[in-house]
């Protein structure tokens, strides 16, 4: 177990640093090459190589430690009945979408996401789809999950509802910064009338979340999943930090109406994410009982109980 939280950690921050790295280099470098022309010839190489498979690393990190995260927290079974749904619904839809328009817009992807399946979408697209979908449906299960009682039909359905909206939220910053900037990575062939946008981008980014999250949900109907405020680490830091490298570029490089959009994105994404984490259930060490005495006051004592992330039946 300590070598698995090593892994995921250790993934966890070489995921962090090559966004740092990409973030310096888009929005401190690529603006001002003579910093790159006073670099050695290593260090130019070294930057080069950085920024043509930077947005790679990223997404391969990113969806490594969340992949260690699930399966330490979740087991095998219910990691491997989320990423194989969320993978290959998503892939199936980017290449609708590319190929038809459907559900996101008339769209196609340029270079410096890896290689493209079918010369349509780069393999990193349905990773990135993987790990940010499982994070918002990890922090919405867990939040909604917080009261007493069974997680019902009600509270499934509230949990992959949030969930779609939380990754959707995260679109409203990172489709700007992909595609309107100076080094965009997909361009839409059609003008959208929400910030560049087409509506139904919106609409397909909730749509495929909540399609592979209701089939991830199906398989887990007979797993008991408690998530406690202390295992949401990893999920909220994911989130947070993916929403600050699209929103960064967003409001440093594109002008100042997309600021709504931005601010869009912390209402309906960064707001609910926080405090859903808040409200999750707390760990077993945080929770205390009132003992009675009958000649003194109530007196608070801990009580360890060993935190259990998945019982199964």
């Amino acid at each position: 177990m300590k070598q698995l939280v090593l892994a995921e950690r250790v993934c966890l921050i070489a995921h962090i640093a090559s966004m740092a790295f990409g973030l310096a280099g888009l929005l401190i470098v690529i603006p001002h090459p003579e910093l790159v022309m006073s670099l050695p010839p290593g260090g130019q190489t070294l930057f080069q190589w950085g920024m043509a498979g930077g947005g790679v690393v990223y997404i391969i990190f990113g969806a490594a430690a969340v992949a260690l995260y699930a399966y330490r927290t979740l087991g095998l079974g219910a990691t491997l009945t989320f990423l194989l749904p969320s993978v290959f619904l998503s892939l199936s839809s980017e290449l609708l979408g590319t190929s038809t328009g459907f559900p996101f817009g008339h769209y196609h992807y340029l270079s410096g996401l890896g290689y493209k399946i079918a010369g349509l979408v780069p393999f990193t697209i349905p990773l990135s789809w993987f790990y940010l979908g499982l994070v918002c449906y990890v922090i919405a299960r867990a939040g909604l999950g917080a009261g007493k009682g069974e997680f019902n039909w009600l509270r499934q359905i509230g949990a992959i509802a949030l969930g779609a909206l939380l990754l959707t939220a995260w679109d409203f910053v990172l489709d700007p910064a992909m595609s309107q900037t100076s080094v965009p990575f997909w361009e839409f062939e059609e003008v959208g009338a929400f910030f560049g946008m087409p509506y139904r981008n919106l609409a397909g980014w909730m749509g495929t979340g909540a399609l592979f999250m209701s089939v991830a949900a199906f398989f887990w109907r007979k797993t008991a999943l408690r998530f406690d405020r202390s295992q949401l680490g990893l999920p909220l830091i994911v989130y947070l930090v993916n929403f600050a490298f699209g929103a960064i570029i967003t409001v440093t490089s594109l002008d100042s109406r997309f600021w709504f959009p931005t601010a869009l994105a912390v209402l309906l994404g960064v707001v609910p994410a926080i405090a859903l984490c808040w409200i999750a259930k707390p760990a077993a060490g945080e929770i205390t009982v009132a003992i009675p005495s009958l000649d003194a006051p109530a007196i608070e004592a801990e009580i360890p109980v060993p935190s259990v992330s998945a019982a199964r039946k």
